[in-house]
């Protein structure tokens, strides 16, 4: 259940990169989550052309699908080019990976390891928080070299967002917020 309803809530921006859709529907979910527990939350996805401005906003959430063990170009350049009006305000961040998806052994370790981007985007912007979450890998998301490697590693394909656990930790940002805007 989300937290209680705010009258005149944080105007919060949940701005994200995402290939095949799963980390834009994990940010559509936060922002409904935000929005439910009285904050005045959108998401926008991120893309260099067209960026949503974040000074805009009371706070923001940046979230980006992981390839290659690293954010989207996208997201990490959004954080770098925006890096004075995010450390200006409260800021989570989130990553989307495949680490439910791996085989047993690869699974554990996978999902304990942050995106190697990760320590840089931090440090420029001293987040309140970050979350890793697995999302959706499909078949033809993978080129054909992507999807030999995938069953190498034991990967399934398959939906592994634990929508509980995302929404745990949307209710978790909508009650830090005003501790959050205050510091």
């Amino acid at each position: 259940m989300p937290p209680n309803t705010r009258e005149n809530g944080a105007a919060v921006l949940v701005a994200y990169a995402s290939e095949h859709g799963s980390t834009r529907e994990i940010a559509e979910r936060i922002a409904g989550r935000l929005t439910r527990a009285g904050h005045r939350a959108e998401a926008r996805p991120v893309d260099g052309a067209a960026d949503p401005d974040p000074g805009r906003y009371e706070a923001v959430v940046v979230g980006s699908a992981v390839h290659n063990q690293q954010w989207m170009p996208e997201a990490s350049g959004y954080v770098r080019r925006h890096r004075a009006e995010l450390g200006n305000r409260p800021v989570w961040l989130f990553s989307v990976g495949m680490s439910a998806a791996l085989g047993r052994p690869l699974r554990s370790m996978a999902s304990h390891h942050e995106p190697k981007n990760m320590p840089a985007l931090r440090d420029e912007i001293h987040p309140v928080g970050t979350c890793l979450f697995s999302g959706a890998v499909r078949r033809g998301d993978l080129p054909p070299a992507g999807h030999a490697a995938f069953k190498a590693m034991g990967g399934h394909y398959g939906d592994y967002r634990d929508w509980d656990r995302i929404e745990a930790w949307a209710d978790e940002i909508a009650h830090r917020l005003p501790e959050a805007q205050a510091a």
